[in-house]
C-alpha cells in the first residue's frame, strides 16, 4: 500500500485513530524532517498531558542479582560472560533498599534481575510478602524473566502488582539472530499474555537499533504491542557490550528511539512510558528528551552503590550521580527543566 499523505497528515491521523497502516509507520520512521519530528513530539506531549497531566512517576529500581541462566547475545550479564563480576543481594538487603526508597518518597519498587535459579518461586514470594507487609500502599513490579505460569500466579497472589518482560523483537527471524536456540519467542509471548490474563499490569518493549533489526521489524513490534495492549512499554536504544558476540556493533539511534516514543504515546495514550537509563547513557540529556517525546516515568537506581556497576547489561551505563535514587533532588531539577514534575505516587497505569 503506497501512502500519499504528508507526514503532518500522518501525525494527525495517528493522534486521532491511534494506528496507521504499515507504510504510514514506515514513512514516519524513514522520512521525518527535524520540524516534523518536533511536530510529532508536540502531539505526543499533548496526548500525554491530557491523560497524565505534568506528572512524572518514579520507580525505585532494585537490581538484585546479575546471575542469569540465559545467554542472550546482546547482554552483558549473559551466562557465558566469565568477565562479569557476579553478585546476589540477600532478601534482607532487598528489603533494606525498599526501606531507603520509601523514605525518599518512592511508592513503587521494581525488583529486576537475571534469571537466577537461587531465587525460587518460594523465595521471591517471601520477599514480595515482606515488602508488602511493611509498605502495603506501595506497588511491586517484578522483572525476572520467563517463568512458569504457576510462579506468576503465586507472586501475584503474594502482592506483586506489575511485571516487566521486554519481548525485544516480535519477529521470529530477528529473535533467532539475538538469542540462542534454547530460547523461544513463542514462549516469551505466551508469558506476556499469561501475565495479562492473571491480572498484572504488564510491561513489554524492545531495543531500538539492535543488530539485524529492520524497519519492518519495528513495524511488527508496533502491531504486536497493539495486540497485547500492555500497561507499560519500555524501549531504549541498543547499546553494545564488549564481552558479548555483538561487541563492536553500532549503538542504536537516539533520534529513532525518540521518534518511536512519540509514536507509542500516540498509539497508546494511557500507557506508562519510561524515559530509560539507556537514553541517559547515550545522551547526557537523553531522559529529558524522552520526557519531551511523550514519556512519563523515570526509574532511578535504589540498588546498593557497591553493585550498581556490576549490573552491566551494556557498556558505560550511568551508575553514580543523578540517576541515583538518593539524588532525587537532582532528578527533580532535571525533570522540571523539561516542564514536568516528579510525584510521590504509585502511578498506576490507566490502561484497562
Amino acid at each position: 500500500m503506497e501512502i500519499k499523505m504528508k507526514n503532518t497528515e500522518l501525525i494527525y491521523q495517528l493522534k486521532e485513530e491511534n494506528i496507521l497502516p504499515p507504510e504510514g509507520f514506515r514513512q514516519l520512521l524513514e522520512t521525518l524532517t527535524e520540524g516534523e519530528r518536533e511536530e510529532l513530539s508536540a502531539a505526543a506531549r499533548e496526548v500525554r498531558e491530557r491523560e497524565y497531566g505534568k506528572a512524572v512517576y518514579i520507580r525505585g529500581l532494585i537490581e538484585f542479582t546479575n546471575i542469569c541462566r540465559n545467554d542472550c547475545y546482546y547482554c552483558g550479564i549473559r551466562k557465558s560472560n566469565d568477565r562479569a563480576d557476579r553478585y546476589r543481594l540477600t532478601p534482607e538487603e532487598i528489603l533494606e533498599c525498599a526501606r531507603e526508597g520509601y523514605g525518599l518518597g518512592f511508592r513503587t519498587f521494581v525488583l529486576q534481575g537475571g534469571e537466577d535459579g537461587w531465587f525460587t518461586a518460594e523465595r521471591l514470594e517471601q520477599i514480595i510478602r515482606s515488602i508488602k507487609k511493611e509498605f502495603p500502599e506501595c506497588a511491586i513490579t517484578l522483572s525476572v524473566g520467563e517463568r512458569d505460569r504457576e510462579d506468576y500466579v503465586r507472586w501475584f497472589e503474594a502482592g506483586a502488582d506489575r511485571y516487566l518482560l521486554r519481548h525485544e523483537t516480535a519477529n521470529e527471524e530477528h529473535y533467532r539472530h539475538l538469542h540462542p536456540a534454547d530460547m523461544s519467542l513463542k514462549h516469551r509471548k505466551e508469558c506476556l499474555y499469561a501475565l495479562r490474563e492473571i491480572g498484572y499490569q504488564v510491561g513489554a518493549g524492545f531495543m531500538v537499533g539492535s543488530p539485524g533489526q529492520t524497519v519492518d521489524n519495528l513495524i511488527e513490534d508496533l502491531y504486536f504491542l497493539r495486540d497485547l495492549r500492555p500497561h507499560m512499554i519500555g524501549i531504549g536504544p541498543y547499546l553494545s557490550h564488549p564481552d558479548t558476540p555483538f561487541a563492536g556493533e553500532k549503538d542504536g539511534s537516539l533520534e529513532r528511539t525518540l521518534t518511536l516514543l512519540s509514536i507509542l504515546r500516540l498509539m497508546f495514550p494511557k500507557v506508562l512510558l519510561p524515559a530509560t537509563t539507556a537514553l541517559g547513557t547515550l545522551d547526557p540529556t537523553g531522559r529529558e528528551k524522552g520526557l519531551m517525546a511523550g514519556a512519563n516515568v523515570v526509574m532511578p537506581n535504589l540498588s546498593p552503590v557497591s553493585v550498581r556497576k556490576k549490573y552491566e547489561l551494556y557498556s558505560n551505563k550511568i551508575c553514580t550521580g543523578e540517576e541515583s535514587a538518593q539524588c532525587i533532588h537532582c532528578l527533580d531539577i532535571r525533570v522540571k527543566s523539561a516542564g514536568y514534575e516528579i510525584v510521590s505516587d504509585r502511578g498506576d497505569s490507566r490502561v484497562n
